[in-house]
């Protein structure tokens, strides 16, 4: 399988560049031979004023590789690469050589894989209520403390006491 690293340098004994758009180097490599096929640089994406992740998604998708290392694939980056059916795998790091041996499966896990970000619910988030006690002529103000990640909103009554 044929793949691009981003590199800071243009060997295999590289560290992963952990941008994608502004990397110094996109590193091709056949993940079955574990040889370099090839070392782009990358000055015009390190260079440009915007626009560098979907200029570097698609030099990328050009070049017919079926995925992606890197520390981090930006928002404008992702669809270009997805549409061209390139794998986007963030958080990686280290070496070339030793995101390639992973990636390949020869020690450890795969890295995480980019999934497109929807909501989720969590356990930690909640819906806060909380109770409090209005004092005062008029409008009561109540304070309430929420639990989890929820807002707690208090009640009270204003009763004037003359």
């Amino acid at each position: 399988m044929k793949i691009a690293i981003t590199a800071t340098g243009n060997t295999l004994d590289s560290m992963v560049d952990p941008r994608f758009g502004r990397a110094a180097w996109f590193l091709i490599i056949d993940t079955e031979t574990k040889e370099l096929l090839q070392a782009i640089n990358n000055i015009a994406g390190k260079e440009a004023a915007h626009g560098a992740g979907i200029s570097a998604a698609a030099q990328v998708a050009d070049i017919g590789v079926e995925a992606l290392l890197t520390g981090r694939v930006g928002p404008k980056a992702l669809p270009v690469l997805e549409k061209a059916g390139v794998k986007a795998v963030n958080d990686v790091s280290g070496s070339v050589r030793d995101a390639m041996a992973k990636y390949s499966g020869t020690t450890g896990s795969p890295p995480k894989t980019e999934e497109p970000s929807q909501p989720s619910p969590s356990p930690t988030q909640g819906q806060g209520q909380g109770q409090g006690r209005g004092e005062g002529c008029g409008c009561g103000r109540g304070q309430g403390q929420g639990r989890g990640m929820g807002q707690g909103k208090g009640q009270g009554r204003g009763q004037c006491r003359r």
